[in-house]
């Protein structure tokens, strides 16, 4: 869904720099502009930093209409077919297949509209209601004009589209201009037209209705992958916290323990101090009992 070319030698892919610029959220869209137009103008790409340059901002909606684009390219290009079909589809349908389609479409639009909001907001960017109605407007705009869905198909839409009314009806369609009468037209002949038409009409009923099926079935998919996908990101949140609740009580404990240690080595030198001046006083004592024995012995003599 992106036009082909735009390498220069060894240089940068100046689409896939476009590409990426408009997947840049808003705010941060013009200091990342500036930053690629620099790095391709350094690189000898002067007329891709130019192209880069020109580049306007998005609107929020538009980005959220570009980031859905890239990030659901499959589901992206079957909404693409979907619309194709239904353009037309709607030339030729009768009131009820058109109520069918129309309530297919309106479920579609809402489902991918919701994942764009999602997407955004995973990106840091909450969508308004304002922004989020400017997503569908583009959607059913997509679905409605050929032109549309063309400028969408780029993934660099600056605005959300808006659009048309309703899709044509068979009304619209543009007719022939008036031929001259035939003189005679059988009735078989008749017949077999009308019987073409109708047949027609059910083979773009049937491919239709498939394509939204298949587009419905691919959405519902998504969304229970999701779903699986936050109760498992809810789990491994709740085991963080007990594991980091756990590393906090351990941490707790393992301050205590060295503090205990830190009071139970002071205690030691201490003791160890308080040993070795005992173990001094005793050879002092021990000393002093000796020389007092020796002196008592000496008087107890005979006197000479």
């Amino acid at each position: 869904m992106r036009s082909k070319g735009g390498r220069t030698g060894k240089g940068h892919d100046v689409e896939n720099l476009l590409d990426e610029l408009y997947t840049t959220p808003p705010p941060g869209f013009v200091s990342r502009r500036e930053e690629l137009a620099a790095l391709t103008k350094a690189a000898g790409q002067v007329e891709d930093a130019r192209r880069i340059r020109a580049a306007r901002r998005p609107t929020l909606a538009a980005w959220a209409a570009n980031l859905l684009l890239r990030s659901r390219p499959q589901e992206c290009q079957r909404f693409l077919e979907l619309g194709g079909a239904l353009r037309e589809a709607y030339q030729t349908l009768d009131a009820s297949g058109i109520k069918e389609l129309s309530e297919q479409r309106r479920h579609i639009v809402s489902a991918l509209s919701r994942q764009a909001g999602r997407l955004a907001a995973e990106g840091g960017h909450q969508l308004s209601d304002t922004a989020q109605q400017g997503v569908e407007a583009t959607l059913r705009a997509v679905l409605a004009d050929e032109d549309a869905a063309d400028r969408w198909a780029t993934g660099r839409l600056e605005a959300a589209l808006a659009p048309p009314s309703d899709f044509p009806s068979p009304t619209d369609a543009p007719t022939a201009p008036p031929a001259a009468p035939p003189r005679a037209a059988p009735r078989t002949r008749t017949r077999d037209e009308l019987a073409e038409r109708r047949r027609l009409r059910r083979e773009q009923l049937a491919q239709a209705r498939t394509s939204a099926d298949i587009a419905d079935r691919h959405l519902h998919g998504r969304h229970a992958e999701q779903t699986d996908a936050e109760a498992v990101l809810a789990q491994a949140r709740d085991r963080h916290d007990r594991a980091r609740q756990q590393v906090s009580t351990a941490e707790q404990r393992l301050r205590l323990a060295r503090e205990q240690l830190h009071l139970a080595a002071q205690e030691q030198k201490a003791a160890e101090k308080r040993t070795r001046e005992a173990a001094l006083a005793a050879e002092r004592a021990e000393r002093t009992a000796r020389e007092a024995a020796q002196e008592v012995k000496r008087l107890s003599g005979p006197v000479k």
